[in-house]
């Protein structure tokens, strides 16, 4: 599967966001000698390790589509998203589109009415998958392995099989819900699911045999690309709002992602951009591995996590290549979904202990007594010890920005102690070239130590913006560690102090003409606190997600 995105492509950048490269078990050739024209046989495994196109075929195939979806939506005068079907010669190499007509499912949906399904528990999942939809469904597996017995298929029920062909249609459309071992979201399966709104979890491999008839199941949708069938009837909502009528504010609200899987379904939520997009979440779930360790790939001394790591990497011979590829794609996913509006991506801010915990990071990393307070954000990056897993970073970021044509992306430095310290940053990153003001560069820095606020007024003459930090910011203003249980109840962003700390640090920003906007988890869970905001004229508020809404509407009532 490969994902593209048409509006940096049109401009002549290489924007392929994600490869997924698929099992491939199976594959249909001419029944030579044969009693039948074709037959199907088992896929080598050095081939199904490779994908079938080239970077340059899959630009090749989506320039075409480009001109295909412009040709229609001409003759139609209206816009007409396509669904395209294409071939390759097997002797030649040659591509070929072989039909295409218009698409009548997702084009066809109502953009005033945001629909959103959420689960309200958890339990043991039983199998994952390619998530087709974002939706949520239930009710007693039914495992069929032969079309034949489709008959014996009762509404409501969740379908499970192997895979599916045009044969099944008449039962699919009766379920609540699919699952298959195979396909991947072109399939046959995932494509009559998104035409009959069924949410279908495809690809999972063994769901047959771990699923059995009349178990209760909840299959989801709607936690990002990877589809979860949980055990047991869990309980969910489905909230839908109605967009055409939402007002307009003068404080930017921005929304908090973390996972790109998620990032498409997200910009859905009206916004004005990302204004926190945590580089942790790719290098934790997409990577896990540190990237030292594959800086040092030959040096390392662990032979298992070695081992574990060359198979996570085996379609890379430069190691360190695969890091900056893996991130690259997560960074590009969210800045994709959400262009043309600002995405600001936070460089990565691990503390020690949480770095020693990926894989062959126990070699690199020290044994700090407080890792909250100690070697993490900028103090690494410039580091002899770090600097090179940090180029890693801006070769990722440069490569989205400048091969990809995503320029909305601003990087963003955190715990950042002093400005000179931010200078050093700033070198570093332009010897990757990553230079501030080249190609619209832009570069913030995080508002979150007291440091940060009192000598606002020379950060500002480092960074182009800032974004507080509530968390950090209310722990080091009110000298606690707020993993402390024991003090937890004395963390509170809405202390007097800490207000005193932000009004001033926006007091400055505005007086230096530089952007200043609020990232951290206060605005989100305490409504009184984002009105305190809105009236110091914070010029944005980036929000979880499930917060955005209600906070949009609230800021309107305070702004007016």
């Amino acid at each position: 599967e490969y994902l593209v995105f048409k509006p940096t492509l049109k401009a002549g950048f290489s924007t392929i966001l994600e490869k997924r490269l698929g099992t491939k078990e199976i594959e249909m050739i001419y029944d030579e000698g044969g009693s039948k024209l074709t037959r199907n046989v088992r896929v080598a495994p050095s081939e199904r390790n490779k994908f079938c196109l080239t970077d340059g075929e899959i630009l090749q195939l989506a320039r075409w589509t480009v001109l295909i979806e412009e040709h229609y939506s001409q003759v139609r005068n209206t816009y007409t998203p396509m669904d395209i079907e294409w071939a390759k010669d097997g002797i030649t190499g040659e591509l070929f589109i072989v039909q295409a007509r218009p698409e009548t499912v997702q084009s066809q949906k109502s953009a005033n009415v945001l629909e959103s399904y959420q689960l309200q528990d958890q339990s043991t999942v039983l199998v994952t998958g390619r998530s087709v939809g974002a939706a949520i469904g239930q009710g007693q597996a039914h495992v069929i392995m032969d079309a034949g017995k489709i008959h014996l298929f009762q509404p409501g029920e969740v379908l499970v099989t192997n895979r599916t062909d045009p044969d099944w249609e008449p039962i699919m459309k009766k379920a609540s819900a699919i699952v298959t071992n195979q396909g991947g979201r072109t399939c046959h399966a995932a494509i009559i699911a998104r035409e009959m709104g069924i949410p279908a979890i495809v690809g999972c491999g063994n769901a047959t045999e771990v699923l059995h008839n009349n178990q209760e199941v909840t299959v989801s949708c709607a936690e990002g690309d990877e589809g979860r069938v949980y055990q047991g009837l869990l309980p969910f909502e489905v909230n839908k709002t109605t967009l055409a009528d939402l007002p307009r504010t003068r404080t930017q609200i921005l929304m908090n992602v973390g996972n790109p899987e998620k990032a498409f379904s997200l910009a859905a939520i009206p916004c004005d951009g990302v204004g926190l997009a945590r580089l942790e979440f790719i290098i934790a779930n997409h990577i896990a591995v540190h990237p030292l360790a594959l800086v040092h790939f030959e040096q390392l001394e662990d032979e298992a996590v070695k081992a574990q790591i060359a198979e996570k990497t085996k379609l890379y011979q430069d190691k360190p290549l695969f890091f900056v590829d893996k991130l690259a794609r997560g960074i590009a996913m969210i800045a994709a979904a959400f262009y043309p509006k600002p995405v600001v991506v936070r460089m990565s801010d691990f503390k020690s202990n949480e770095y020693a915990n990926l894989l062959g990071g126990k070699q690199f990393e020290p044994k700090e007594e407080n890792p909250m307070l100690g070697w993490r954000g900028a103090s690494r990056y410039y580091d002899p010890k770090y600097r090179a897993a940090f180029a890693l970073e801006c070769q990722a970021i440069k490569r989205v920005r400048d091969k990809k044509g995503l320029t909305n992306v601003i990087p963003m430095i955190p715990f950042c102690r002093t400005p000179e310290e931010g200078c050093q940053v700033l070198v570093e990153m332009a010897k990757h070239g990553l230079e501030r003001g080249v190609n619209g560069l832009q570069v913030y820095v995080m508002c979150e130590l007291p440091s940060n606020v009192i000598q606002a007024d020379e950060f500002a003459e480092v960074f182009d913006g800032f974004s507080i930090g509530s968390n950090d910011l209310t722990q080091l203003t009110l000298g606690l560690d707020r993993d402390s249980a024991l003090v937890a109840h004395i963390f509170d962003e809405r202390n007097q102090g800490v207000k005193r700390m932000v009004k001033m640090a926006i007091a400055t920003a505005k007086e230096k003409g530089r952007k200043i906007g609020i990232c951290g988890q206060a605005p989100s869970d305490y409504p009184e606190f984002a009105k305190f905001l809105v009236e110091l004229g914070i010029d944005s508020m980036s929000l979880n997600p499930d917060s955005v809404l209600k906070t949009l509407l609230m800021v309107a009532e305070v702004e007016n």
